[in-house]
């Protein structure tokens, strides 16, 4: 069984920080890409930040240059360092992974039940 388990948010006021945690367990013979996603309450869900194994990561053009994705492969962690949060930033967020359960498996998504973060203004 696996599961992705999300921490670290909570109220904040705006220009404040918070520092996201997702903690993959289970049954995992490997990672790919690591994702945090983002709803807030009436609108879709969206694609924060993405990093793969290897090569770049990726960011929504509303994060640039405020967040920050980061991986510990060794312990199938992720991290989202979140600073000079706004109000819009609001929203329940989601840690989004693709991985194999076995050597010949797919990679199949999986994903957190979201943390909260509420900016003030």
């Amino acid at each position: 069984q696996v599961q992705l388990v999300e921490s670290g948010g909570g109220l904040v006021q705006a220009g404040g920080s918070l520092r996201l945690r997702c903690a993959a367990s289970g049954s995992i013979f490997r990672i790919d890409a690591m994702r945090w996603y983002r709803q807030a309450p009436g609108k879709q869900r969206e694609l924060v930040a993405a990093i793969p194994t290897g090569g770049r990561t990726t960011y929504a053009d509303s994060v640039k240059g405020r967040f920050t994705i980061s991986r510990d492969n060794t312990n199938n962690t992720m991290y989202l360092q979140m600073n000079s949060l706004k109000p819009e930033d609001t929203a329940v967020y989601y840690c989004n992974a693709d991985l194999q359960v076995k050597p010949i498996d797919y990679f199949r998504s999986y994903w957190g039940q979201g943390t909260q973060v509420t900016v003030s203004s």
